[in-house]
Formats: C-alpha cells, sequence, structure tokens
C-alpha cells in the first residue's frame, strides 16, 4: 500500500510542478487526454498514429488519460522499490529516486511519442528540443515527487 501511496504523492508532485510551469511561465505540457485516446485507439489495434491530435477523439478519453497517467506513476514506483530494496522506503535517497525519474523517460521518448506521431524522442516535432526538455524537466519532478514522498512515508 506504501508504494501506491509513493507513486500516487510522486504523480501529484509531477502535477503540481507542470501546472506551476503552465501558470507562471505560460509552459504548456502534454493534454492527458491524448493518453486517453491513444489507450482507446490500442483496444481497436491502432498503436501508431499520423498524429494523435488529428486522431478523432475517444468517448471518456480525459477520464482514462488521466488514470493511465497515474497508474504508471503507481507501476513506476513499484520500480523504484524493486530496484533499490524495500530499505529505500525506511530511508529514501534522492539519488535513486532521481534515477528512475531519468529511467521512465523511456515511456515518451521510445514509445509514447512514437505512437503519438511525434517521432522518437519528439523528433518530428516543430520543436524537438524543447519538446524534450519539456520531458525531461516533467520526469525530473516526478523522481523529485519521489523522494519527497518517500521521506514524507518514512516519518
Amino acid at each position: 500500500m506504501r508504494i501506491i501511496v509513493l507513486g500516487i504523492l510522486a504523480t501529484v508532485f509531477m502535477d503540481l510542478w507542470a501546472y506551476f510551469i503552465k501558470t507562471v511561465f505560460r509552459v504548456k505540457g502534454l493534454d492527458y487526454k491524448f493518453v486517453g485516446r491513444w489507450a482507446y485507439y490500442l483496444t481497436k489495434g491502432v498503436f501508431f498514429h499520423d498524429t494523435i491530435i488529428q486522431t478523432k477523439p475517444a468517448p471518456n478519453e480525459k477520464l482514462i488519460g488521466w488514470t493511465i497517467h497515474y497508474l504508471i506513476g503507481i507501476f513506476f514506483a513499484y520500480l523504484l522499490i524493486f530496484t533499490f530494496g524495500k530499505a529505500w522506503l525506511a530511508s529514501p535517497q534522492i539519488m535513486p529516486a532521481v534515477l528512475i525519474g531519468l529511467l521512465t523517460l523511456l515511456a515518451p521518448f521510445c514509445i509514447m511519442q512514437p505512437a503519438f506521431g511525434f517521432g522518437v524522442a519528439a523528433s518530428l516535432t516543430p520543436a524537438p528540443l524543447i519538446t524534450r526538455a519539456k520531458s525531461i524537466m516533467a520526469h525530473t519532478s516526478y523522481g523529485i515527487g519521489l523522494y519527497l514522498a518517500g521521506v514524507i512515508l518514512s516519518v
């Protein structure tokens, strides 16, 4: 149960960071409805899209996308504990958490962005370096969120 809470809290931190960046710096992040849209079409046998933005909207895509976002956050919290052991929960260290956060970049760079029609590591987007930087910041914030959540849960 602590790992589930760890994943949820870390994902909340990631989302709060995204909200802060969006509000203060006007930097738009990923709209999770596209994750829901992709998941919906995956059940129809469609993995790759010309661009997910042009794909017809799916029923409940926003709810599906946000649910998947949090389930992925929980999965990566499990990966942290699987990799570094249950002792990490008793004595959280920042480097393992940030390392897992950065490791999570493999998902958008190698799976989601190509499937969305954006190319590997956003190579087909109008500004790939900016898109990559936004992904790196988002996933680093998730890693920091893992650490902060671990500290909270270890008290």
